[in-house]
């Protein structure tokens, strides 16, 4: 029996475990998952029409921005063909987060950019880890043989 693509696509966003957010061509979040409920702590009802700085971190949103809407004026993007990129991102609670994600562009029928989704999920863990592999790497190599 064939599926519904339409039903399909709402079962998938709401019922999948990573966070699944889009945003719309000036950067306000339009679609809100459970996922994102749990990474960002924010409900569906806190972050939908809100700017995606409620998830940026301060200090990185100049840059973000400038970057955003550059794709949105131009279409074109470094990051829109699966490459995951990893990031510094904010909870809630105002807790950084590392967030691993992949981004889909979203076009109209006149090929001008509507907005991007992200699928994310938290790599903070593996963040950390790697940090502090680092330092001890780098404290080894500070330190003369004996």
């Amino acid at each position: 029996m064939p599926i519904d693509p339409d039903q399909f696509a709402r079962q998938l966003v709401h019922g999948m475990p990573d966070a699944l957010i889009y945003a719309d061509a000036a950067g306000l979040i339009q679609v809100w998952n459970a996922g994102a409920e749990r990474l960002f702590g924010f409900t569906a009802q806190d972050a939908i029409g809100q700017s995606l700085d409620i998830i940026i971190p301060p200090n990185i949103q100049g840059r973000h921005w400038a970057g955003y809407h550059q794709t949105m004026q131009t279409g074109a993007t470094r990051y829109g063909n699966g490459e995951v990129l990893s990031v510094p991102a904010l909870h809630k609670s105002g807790a950084r987060l590392s967030v691993e994600f992949t981004i889909v562009p979203f076009t109209g029928d006149d090929g001008r950019m509507t907005g991007i989704a992200a699928i994310m999920r938290d790599g903070t863990a593996r963040f950390e880890e790697m940090r502090a592999l680092r330092k001890k790497l780098a404290e080894a190599a500070a330190t003369p043989p004996t």
